[in-house]
């Protein structure tokens, strides 16, 4: 039984190998009646294909002269898909050449069809993603031999530079990558300190494949596990709220990589380590229930500050 968007594709195939057809011949060769035929007609006309019909009980379709049909079609949800995910990469910096990404912009635009390359062109034109990320760079052959190791279980031997300075080599079993807050990281098991670690990708300043194959535990949530590491790394302030207010409320105002939200008696504790306590603050401010800061002291001297400059900007305090 072949799928309505088989039989479109076979439409296609038969009028770029023919130079005209029947409108009843499409039909035997499809199995299906010639009023399906004239619908699939006008879907490829719609996504921008130049099909010519004559008019008549016996009718021929074709190509327009000269037309070429190029290897890719994309509908117009996927063309807008494409060049929005091109945009974001370009933009986020992911670890990807600016010139490969352009290369790929130019290519797909030189497959749209007229109507989708006007769309396309109207999205880079039109949209700016403004995004705040910071001066870091990973390198690309990074990337891609993590997630080859990842992908096959193959461990790797990396050389890394912590945020203190000092120089380390291992061997590591990467069990993921993670983007958050403009970071990359990787999390696995590290041979030189026997546990679960997680490393920055732009630190790592050495890495290279091996043969030798491990083991992913089948419960490993490397997600969780980067953002536990980094909300209790050192040279942090170590920030814990107490939320007055349900676990379901709490988790649709918090979102899974500001912290952690754990039940208590009399709401939820929220955690989270942070070096820079400004936002945490003001994202505190501007919850709609009550919360008591139980760590740290700093966090409180914060919001002492903050909410008397904000008096004063107020005009009640002089």
């Amino acid at each position: 039984m072949y799928s309505p968007t088989t039989r479109l594709l076979s439409v296609l195939e038969l009028l770029q190998s023919r130079r005209q057809m029947s409108g009843s011949e499409m039909a035997r060769r499809l199995e299906v009646d010639r009023r399906t035929v004239r619908r699939y007609i006008v879907m490829l006309q719609d996504m921008g294909i130049p099909v010519e019909a004559e008019r008549g009980p016996y009718g021929n379709y074709q190509l327009q002269r000269g037309h070429k049909i190029p290897p890719l079609m994309f509908t117009d949800t996927e063309a807008i898909a494409l060049t929005l995910g091109l945009l974001a990469i370009r933009e986020f910096r992911f670890p990807v050449e600016v010139a490969a990404v352009e290369s790929a912009l130019a290519k797909t635009e030189r497959v749209l069809p007229e109507k989708l390359l006007q769309q396309a062109r109207a999205l880079q034109e039109a949209i700016t993603l403004h995004i705040d990320l910071p001066p870091t760079r990973v390198q690309n052959d990074f990337v891609k031999i993590l997630s080859l190791a990842v992908q096959q279980r193959r461990q790797v031997r990396l050389s890394y530079r912590s945020w203190e300075g000092e120089e380390s080599e291992r061997e590591f079993d990467p069990y993921g990558i993670v983007f958050n807050e403009g970071y990359w990281y990787t999390s696995g098991y590290c041979h030189l300190r026997h546990d679960l670690r997680t490393f920055r990708l732009d630190r790592i300043t050495a890495l290279e494949g091996m043969d030798r194959a491990f083991v992913r535990p089948d419960d490993f949530d490397v997600l969780e596990h980067v953002l536990n590491s980094l909300f209790s790394r050192p040279g942090t302030e170590q920030v814990e709220v107490l939320m007055k207010t349900t676990l379901e409320h709490a988790r649709q105002v918090t979102s899974p990589d500001m912290g952690t939200l754990e039940k208590a008696e009399q709401g939820v504790i929220f955690r989270r380590a942070a070096q820079h306590l400004e936002w945490v603050a003001f994202f505190l401010m501007c919850l709609d229930f009550p919360v008591v800061v139980l760590q740290t002291p700093a966090l409180r001297e914060t919001l002492r500050r903050m909410g008397a400059k904000g008096l004063q900007m107020a005009g009640d305090q002089e």
